[in-house]
């Protein structure tokens, strides 16, 4: 017959309870999410081989060559143009020239080029968290939210030190969580659960909807992705 601990009973039990638990939490916390990178191959996804690369599970960018190149290029997701979403992704960035970002509600431009939002990823001290627009510039800059009107004049307000949210991400060498949600026309972008910026964007411009993708810049660089996973929110 053989003998039965009580203790080590219980330790398994609270520790099976406890698992379950955070599963059921996580699958709570993702509902509605799907996975559009299956970190083995570059399905649904267009892009220069020479540049973008798989590799243990992650979604990489890098130059061929340490010298600076002519252009940016950019991996497109070919899935879909989606309107209103919420994507979320881990990064990690390489390189003190590093600069990235990622591609919302924008367009296919000539030579692998892309034109519209962009929630900016960067090395330095500045763009990170920031939403970029290559027509507009800085559209709405971290720490800030607020309106920005038909017209173009902005109703934006400081509502942190934009120093101090710096410190909730890591700019080069460690993975952060990007969170790029739009949902009508309000765009938020949080990086490790912080909010970043926030824009209520009723530019006569603004986009309503558009291709997703990922920037890898002319400086020598490296970019990595993983976890990408979005929630579209379009009505049918």
């Amino acid at each position: 017959m053989m003998y039965k601990n009580p203790l080590l009973i219980a330790v398994l039990s609270a520790t099976v309870l406890l698992f379950a638990s955070h599963l059921a939490a996580q699958e709570k916390d993702e509902d509605g999410f799907v996975t559009i990178f299956n970190g083995k191959d570059l399905t649904g996804w267009d892009a220069n081989p020479e540049i973008w690369s798989v590799e243990d599970g992650m979604l990489v960018g890098q130059r061929p060559s340490v010298d600076p190149q002519p252009r940016q290029d950019y991996i497109y997701w070919a899935e879909a143009e989606p309107g209103d979403f919420i994507l979320r992704l881990k990064y990690r960035l390489h390189g003190e020239q590093g600069n990235s970002g990622i591609q919302i509600r924008s367009e296919r431009r000539p030579n692998r080029n892309a034109y519209g939002y962009q929630a900016d990823i960067e090395a330095g001290p500045r763009w990170t968290g920031c939403l970029f627009h290559h027509s507009r510039g800085g559209i709405v800059m971290r720490g800030y939210k607020g309106i920005i009107h038909p017209d173009g004049t902005s109703g934006l307000e400081r509502f942190a030190d934009p120093e101090e949210l710096a410190k909730k991400y890591t700019t080069v060498g460690e993975w952060n969580e990007y969170e790029i949600s739009a949902i009508g026309s309000v765009i938020t972008l949080k990086i490790n659960g912080e909010l970043m910026a926030q824009v209520d964007d009723r530019h006569e411009r603004a986009a309503k909807t558009g291709i997703i993708a990922f920037q890898m810049y002319q400086r020598p660089m490296r970019i990595e992705f993983k976890n990408i996973r979005i929630k579209i929110l379009d009505k049918e």
